[in-house]
C-alpha cells in the first residue's frame, strides 16, 4: 500500500513540475495591419515577435488575404 502511494505521488510530481521546467513562450510584440483594395478584398498582415523559454527571440509574419 505505502509502495504503491509513494509510487502515484512520484509520478504525480513529475506532471507538476514539468510546466515549470520548460517554462512558456512570452510574446513581446504584435502589429496587425489591415487594408483594403479596390475590388473589395481585404489583407491582413500580422507580425508577432516571441520570446522563448531559453531567452531566444523568434520573429513570425503571416499574411491572410479575403476575397469577397
Amino acid at each position: 500500500m505505502v509502495r504503491k502511494f509513494a509510487t502515484s505521488m512520484v509520478l504525480a510530481a513529475s506532471f507538476l513540475t514539468l510546466p515549470a521546467i520548460v517554462g512558456c513562450d512570452r510574446e513581446v510584440a504584435k502589429e496587425t495591419k489591415v487594408t483594403e483594395n479596390s475590388r473589395g478584398g481585404t489583407k491582413v498582415e500580422e507580425k508577432k515577435t516571441v520570446e522563448k523559454s531559453d531567452g531566444s527571440v523568434e520573429t513570425t509574419k503571416e499574411t491572410k488575404k479575403i476575397n469577397p
